[in-house]
């Protein structure tokens, strides 16, 4: 069973990863739920979730077929990739290639490849004690005689409501650099073989 940290980080990093999924339906091409197209490459951002003490999320992107010849270019396209990958700043704890089949009419299947990366951060590393007390000071010096307020109100204390504020914001900040880092990727990936 899941514990109150758990549960309300859960919705906080699910926050966080909605804003970078409209975020990056507004700078790139909109695609349906969470999903945005880039360069003819289509990325998707998954929910968050709470496993132990980390957060975790998905990013993939689909592999470009039209642009590959065969499944062997499909396996060096992804074997590209899953070296840039291993090269991040933030590597994902898992990278895969997954095939989907999709029936989009009757008897129509669509068959696609992705690369999906897992990512998995502790959840004390979403916050700190420390920059909860500067806020805390800083919110105090600014708001002598009025009534404090932040945007979350999950929590029963002042403290608790930044440190989830600090929560979805730090997952803002990883997702953003994730997706980035795989859009490069796979600029990289498209060159190296076409050159």
């Amino acid at each position: 069973m899941a514990t109150l940290k758990q549960i309300l980080f859960r919705k906080y990093t699910d926050k966080g990863l909605d804003v970078i999924v409209e975020e990056m339906k507004k700078k790139y091409d909109q695609k349906k739920g969470r999903r945005f197209n880039y360069d003819n490459i289509t990325y998707e951002v998954s929910r968050g979730g709470v496993v132990d003490e980390n957060m975790q999320f998905e990013i993939s992107s689909k592999i470009p077929q039209d642009e590959l010849k065969d499944h062997k270019d499909m396996k060096s396209y992804f074997a590209k990739i899953k070296n840039l990958a291993s090269k991040f700043k933030n590597k994902p704890v898992s990278i895969k290639m997954e095939n989907i089949v999709l029936d989009t009419k009757k008897n129509t299947e669509k068959e696609r490849d992705y690369v999906k990366l897992l990512y998995s951060y502790p959840l004390n590393d979403l916050y700190s004690d420390k920059e909860i007390s500067e806020k805390i000071k800083e919110m105090s010096q600014q708001t002598k005689g009025e009534k404090p307020t932040s945007e979350g109100s999950d929590a029963l204390t002042r403290q608790g409501n930044l440190a989830l504020q600090l929560v979805k914001e730090s997952t803002q900040s990883f997702a953003r650099q994730n997706i980035e880092d795989l859009i490069s990727a796979n600029k990289q990936a498209r060159t190296k073989r076409s050159g």
